[in-house]
C-alpha cells in the first residue's frame, strides 16, 4: 500500500509539471479589463497567474473555491479570474457561506449571488454551501481541485478547520489537488495566538491536513512577504487592504503591504 501511494504521488508529481508551461488563457483573463480595477491593483500581493500556476490548474478542471470573498460590493476576487477561466471547458463551484447561519453571512452570500446573475462571465459557476458545521459540498470523489484563498483562521477559529479539511478531502478525486493560501504566523505563536491575530502556522496547517489523508506535495514563496513582522496593534487586519487602524500609521502599514503567505499544495493520495 505504501508503495502504491508513492506511486500515486510521483504520477501527479510528473503530471502537474505541466502546470510550468505557460498558459496564454490564463493570461488573458488575469488581464482582462472586465477584472474589477481595484482587484487589479493587489495582483503583486496575490499573484494569481503564479499562485494557479503552481496549484497546476487546467480549463478542464471541476474546482470548488472555499467561502470566496464576498467582501465589500463587487466581491469574489478570485472567482473573477476561475469564473472566465473555467467557463467553456470547466467548472468552478461556489462553496459560499449559509445564508441562514447570521445575517451579515446571508448579505455576503446575496452579494455573491448578484454577480452571478448578472455578468456574464459568471453565468456557469455552480453555488454550494459551506455550513458550520460542514456537510458534504458535492458528491464524493468527483472534484479536480479545491482552492482556499485567507480562510484558515477563520474555520481555526470558529473550531471548525478540521471539519472543513475533511469535506474537502472527500469531494476530490484520487490525485486532487488542495491549494491554499494563508496568512502565515511564526512558528511561535500558539493556538490561542493565532485565532487572535488571523495568521496561522505552516506546521499547524500540514498536521492537520495529514491528518484527514491528505498529502503535502510542495511548498512555494509565490505570496510571502519579508517586511511582515506578524506583530501588529489589530493582527493581521492591520496590513492592507482591511488597514483596521484607519488613518493611524497608514503610511507605515501600506508599505508593509499586504500579510506573508503560506502557499501549500496537497494532494488526496
Amino acid at each position: 500500500m505504501r508503495f502504491f501511494c508513492l506511486s500515486i504521488v510521483l504520477n501527479i508529481l510528473i503530471f502537474n509539471s505541466n502546470s510550468l508551461i505557460s498558459d496564454d488563457f490564463l493570461n488573458e483573463v488575469i488581464n482582462s479589463k472586465s477584472r474589477t480595477p481595484e482587484y487589479v491593483l493587489r495582483d503583486k500581493y496575490r499573484n494569481p497567474k503564479e499562485t494557479l500556476d503552481f496549484f497546476g490548474i487546467k480549463r478542464n478542471m471541476k474546482i470548488i473555491e472555499l467561502q470566496p470573498s464576498g467582501g465589500n460590493s463587487p466581491g469574489g476576487w478570485y472567482t473573477e479570474i476561475l469564473a472566465p477561466y473555467l467557463k467553456e471547458n470547466g467548472l468552478l463551484i461556489a462553496a459560499h457561506f449559509n445564508p441562514r447561519e447570521s445575517e451579515w453571512r446571508a448579505k455576503m452570500r446575496r452579494s455573491y449571488e448578484e454577480r452571478i446573475k448578472y455578468e456574464i462571465n459568471f453565468s456557469k459557476i455552480k453555488m454550494t454551501v459551506l455550513s458550520m458545521p460542514p456537510q458534504q459540498l458535492t458528491e464524493d470523489n468527483t472534484i479536480d481541485m479545491v482552492l482556499t484563498f485567507r480562510n484558515l483562521h477563520n474555520w481555526l477559529k470558529s473550531g471548525y478547520l478540521k471539519e472543513v479539511l475533511e469535506v474537502s478531502f472527500n469531494s476530490l478525486k484520487h490525485g486532487g489537488v488542495f491549494g491554499v493560501v494563508e496568512h502565515r504566523a511564526p512558528e511561535s505563536f500558539d493556538l490561542s495566538k493565532m485565532k487572535t491575530t488571523g495568521y496561522v502556522t505552516e506546521s499547524l496547517t500540514i498536521k492537520m491536513a495529514e491528518q484527514v489523508g491528505f498529502v503535502l506535495l510542495e511548498k512555494s514563496e509565490i505570496n510571502a512577504n519579508k517586511l511582515d513582522t506578524k506583530i501588529h496593534p489589530k493582527g493581521v487586519w492591520t496590513l492592507p487592504p482591511t488597514l483596521k487602524l484607519g488613518k493611524q500609521d497608514k503610511k507605515k502599514y501600506l508599505e508593509i503591504g499586504e500579510s506573508d503567505r503560506m502557499t501549500l499544495k496537497f494532494i488526496k493520495p
